[in-house]
């Protein structure tokens, strides 16, 4: 195992445990985490909103990694997010109340690295699967509320 495949697996293993501090500290200063499905860029400490984010929503949440591909600096990781939703879970374009709904929501994500630290992290969550599993993909804009 690479370097790179570690520090990423250390990255997944951080948002297991909720670690959102934890999880910014694998980032070099000027790198972001990208939810390209929400259409957000977070930079710096808010990075790690992205872990508390979804432990609100899910508190159970299970990012079980199916494939990890290591291309140098380049790390791509295919995996599914699994949890129930019991919180509230807030989107750049609203709030989606606790729907009780299990979701097994298939994922991709894109690292680059460099000296060790993530500079980009580009997620790109099938966001159309992960609201029909929440029961909320035929009403969307009634399932929103605004923050």
């Amino acid at each position: 195992m690479t370097d790179n495949e570690k520090i990423i697996r250390e990255l997944y293993q951080r948002a297991e445990v909720q670690d959102s501090t934890g999880f910014v500290e694998l980032f070099s200063a000027d790198g972001y985490f990208h939810d390209v499905s929400a259409g957000q860029k977070y930079y710096g400490a808010d990075i790690g909103k992205t872990v508390d984010i979804y432990a609100t929503a899910f508190p159970d949440m299970h990012r079980a990694l199916e494939e990890v591909m290591v291309m140098g600096d380049v790390v791509v990781v295919q995996l599914s997010l699994n949890g129930t939703h019991q919180g509230p879970l807030v989107l750049p374009a609203g709030t989606i109340a606790p729907t009780r709904q299990t979701i097994h929501a298939p994922c991709c994500d894109v690292f680059r690295l460099r000296d060790g630290k993530v500079i980009s992290f580009d997620c790109y969550t099938a966001a159309t699967i992960l609201f029909a599993q929440l029961g909320v993909l035929a009403n969307l804009s009634a399932a929103l509320h605004s923050a």
